[in-house]
């Protein structure tokens, strides 16, 4: 079995299209366990604001078929629908093991671990000692050194009954007004 981690977003109908893609997920991975959500603001596009978290599991899939099984994933969702208005679901192969290089195209680790704090925040809490696989470093030591400029915040979140972000953390980190 190999450790996956996976990023998860949506800026349309959010909690209904993040609560397809875990639930889609946890028909295949196993131990699954899910970050906190957040809320941010759109890096790159132009869009309403997204929700984001990431997943920890591990797979018994080679990596061309959990992409292949992401995509259909995403697809199910409207991802790929031709007259989609935003992004109602995007599921990203952040780590796949420890491998690093370009693997038909998936470059991991993700760019996006190092570069978007919706990535990094989610997975400093989620792995903290987890050790980036091209830096050496855990994902908490990168998170404390990072200098991201992005505006995200926590947000309650339900999925299967059980609250996915901590209620200490909503009260540390409110939202904006």
């Amino acid at each position: 079995m190999t450790r996956v981690l996976l990023g998860l977003g949506s800026n349309i109908e959010r909690n209904a299209h993040l609560c397809a893609g875990l639930d889609a997920l946890a028909g295949f991975l196993h131990d699954l366990h899910c970050s906190p959500v957040f809320e941010s603001a759109p890096v790159g596009i132009k869009s309403g604001p997204f929700f984001n978290l990431v997943v920890s599991a591990h797979t018994d899939l080679p990596l061309t078929e959990l992409d292949r099984r992401l995509k259909f994933i995403e697809a199910d969702n409207g991802r790929y629908a031709p007259n989609r208005k935003g992004l109602p679901l995007d599921i990203d192969v952040l780590l796949y093991g420890d491998l690093v290089g370009n693997f038909d195209g998936l470059v991991l680790p993700r760019a996006e671990i190092l570069k978007n704090a919706f990535v990094l925040w989610p997975l400093a809490l989620l792995v903290p000692q987890a050790v980036h696989p091209a830096s050496g470093r855990s994902f908490a030591e990168l998170w404390r050194t990072a200098q991201i400029d992005q505006q995200l915040w926590p947000v309650a979140f339900q999925w299967r009954a059980a609250e996915l972000t901590p209620v200490e953390l909503l009260r540390e980190f409110p939202a904006p007004v």
